[in-house]
């Protein structure tokens, strides 16, 4: 399989349970609820995505042969001293191109790999850190895992619908739009209310790391 990566970079994770980590970002290309053009954000069944996930333009981005490759560029890309590497595998929808044998490479070079997903494709083994962060309007078929994150608000989507699903963290995190500070005090009005939901902030856009 040869997989597309829009870009690898070194930085800090930004948001959900695991903010403040050092890890590699790998960005794959390509996603199944958005085009990632513009003229087709509106019919989108994801219309708020503020990610560039279009081509192989990006840092480090390219085509890779192998899972080998791939795994080899996820290292090199590590900037860290001491302790265990992590790679995020994100999008766009990393799993439409993460697989089994890519997995197995990430874990022969020693990195942790840590997955965030929309929750519309099957799960291949052995990922290590699972975050879902469901699509209102998409049929999500993953319910389970380390942490679920759902950007709010959304048009129809009541964070109690998915409270049953089995995840160790529930956060929910404000959307990114010119609403974003109403959104923001929604959000954390729904978190006090409802304490099973914790805040997550994009705190690298905070900070001003990519």
């Amino acid at each position: 399989m040869v997989y597309t990566v829009k870009e690898i970079f070194y930085t800090l994770q930004g948001e959900g349970a695991q903010t403040g980590r050092p890890a590699v970002f790998c960005r794959f290309a390509g996603c199944n609820l958005w085009s990632g053009l513009e003229r087709d954000r509106m019919s989108a069944v994801c219309q708020f995505c503020d990610t560039d996930f279009i081509g192989t333009d990006g840092e480090n981005g390219g085509k890779f042969k192998t899972a080998l490759d791939l795994a080899a560029a996820v290292k090199a890309a590590w900037e860290g001293e001491g302790g265990t590497p992590m790679v995020v595998c994100t999008g766009g929808e990393p799993l439409l191109q993460l697989d089994e044998p890519l997995i197995e490479a990430f874990h022969a070079a020693g990195i942790e790999v840590a997955v965030e997903s929309n929750g519309t494709v099957a799960l291949p083994k052995g990922i290590d850190w699972l975050c879902i962060s469901p699509k209102i309007g998409s049929e999500m078929i993953v319910t389970g895992g380390q942490e679920l994150k759902l950007v709010y608000p959304q048009a129809g989507g009541d964070p109690a619908q998915f409270e049953h699903l089995d995840f160790e963290n529930f956060f929910l995190q404000p959307m990114d739009s010119e609403t974003q500070a109403e959104n923001t005090t929604a959000t954390v009005d729904y978190c006090k209310t409802n304490p099973k939901w914790r805040l997550s902030l994009q705190t690298h856009k905070l900070v001003g790391i990519p």
